[in-house]
């Protein structure tokens, strides 16, 4: 049976009855769109999340272009994040009409190097975006402090986060707002789309449900100021509401799996994930590093294993952002990386001889090469 980075399916069978009473649930209720489920399940992770307030909203692309747009950040602002990243992150900066400016990452974490942002703020610069890559924080103490120097705002990218916490703070609530995704593959995922912001600042919250609704708040037929249609399904809310319930157990499960790769695959040669100071990580991904990457996937399939990458092109060589002018070399780390890191299978119901098959495939191939 072939091994994949990710699959939902032993996890569905395990979850199926509850699963379906939520879908079932919703279609009793009487209510299809934005009901008691999405006011339930956002009141519920803000509450996990340690925040006063949540606006979930149809994925977690829009979930950051509404928190930029809730935070006042428009056409001009820059905003400085990271190009190793879904390119989703970009696309909502651009959506804004915002210019997004990179700095590299670090070496070992592969997270924003916040050692490189204050050289990068200008007279342009309004936000500061860090991504919690992989399932674990960037250092936000540095950034907080450079945000309250230059009068910034901080929005947290918190699509692969979910539950990771940050000197005993939780990813999420360390920025004036969160965006998160709930896409099926992350840590807490859906049956399909789904993403939310989340802040503690009531008029950020407040327009957050302006800009997913249209612009309407006060009623239907009245557009106060120009949205979108970007809510969050009730469905897939229902669902999320009942795996909430479950995300400590699925952080549980993640982690047991990273245990036995960092054991099995210690003597190697593997480059296996760091995690930095102060960071509980949940390894949405299991990232690790080989100069020969292409080789080893390529021979791996010979197991019946395979692999991905995330990710093989950097935002910035992509030919969408040609635009924006950055040169090959000028982000040497996250260009180097592109050509060496790729992500072990990493989900909580991947079975133990599945990931024993893995790790002996790819100490078989590793003494290969």
């Amino acid at each position: 049976m072939p091994t994949r980075v990710w699959d939902y399916l032993l996890e569905y069978e395990a979850e199926r009855t509850d699963i379906i009473d939520a879908v079932e649930s919703v279609f009793r209720s009487g209510r299809l769109i934005l009901g008691d489920s999405v006011r339930c399940f956002e009141e519920e992770f803000a509450a996990y999340q340690g925040v006063r307030h949540c606006a979930g909203v149809d994925n977690g692309t829009n979930a950051v272009k509404l928190g930029l747009q809730a935070l006042g950040v428009g056409p001009g602002d820059e905003v400085i994040t990271v190009s190793n990243t879904a390119a989703p992150t970009v696309v909502a900066i651009d959506g804004v009409g915002a210019v997004p400016v990179f700095t590299d990452v670090r070496p070992d974490t592969y997270l924003m190097d916040v050692g490189q942002v204050e050289a990068a703020i200008t007279s342009r610069t309004r936000c500061l975006l860090p991504v919690h890559l992989y399932g674990q924080c960037v250092d936000m103490a540095p950034l907080e402090r450079l945000a309250a120097e230059h009068d910034l705002v901080i929005l947290e990218d918190c699509a692969q986060a979910h539950g990771a916490r940050h000197h005993g703070r939780m990813a999420g609530s360390m920025g004036a707002a969160a965006a998160f995704s709930f896409y099926p593959t992350k840590v807490l995922g859906a049956y399909g789309d789904g993403g939310a912001t989340i802040t503690s600042d009531g008029a950020v919250d407040a327009s957050l449900r302006r800009h997913r609704y249209y612009g309407m708040e006060r009623t239907y037929y009245v557009v106060e100021t120009p949205g979108h249609n970007s809510r969050l399904d009730e469905v897939q809310a229902e669902i999320l509401r009942r795996k909430l319930g479950r995300l400590d157990q699925y952080i549980a499960g993640r982690r047991a799996v990273a245990a036995r790769y960092a054991e099995g695959l210690a003597d190697t040669g593997l480059v296996l994930p760091a995690v930095a100071e102060g960071n509980d990580h949940v390894y949405y991904l299991y990232v690790v590093r080989h100069p020969r990457r292409d080789d080893i996937i390529e021979a791996l399939r010979a197991h019946d294993v395979h692999l991905t990458v995330s990710y093989p092109w950097p935002v910035h060589t992509m030919s969408g952002f040609a635009h924006l002018g950055y040169a090959p070399g000028s982000l040497p780390v996250t260009e180097s990386l592109a050509h060496e890191i790729f992500s072990l299978p990493m989900y909580p119901s991947l079975p133990v001889e599945a990931q024993e098959k893995v790790i002996t495939a790819l100490r078989e191939v590793l003494k290969r090469l």
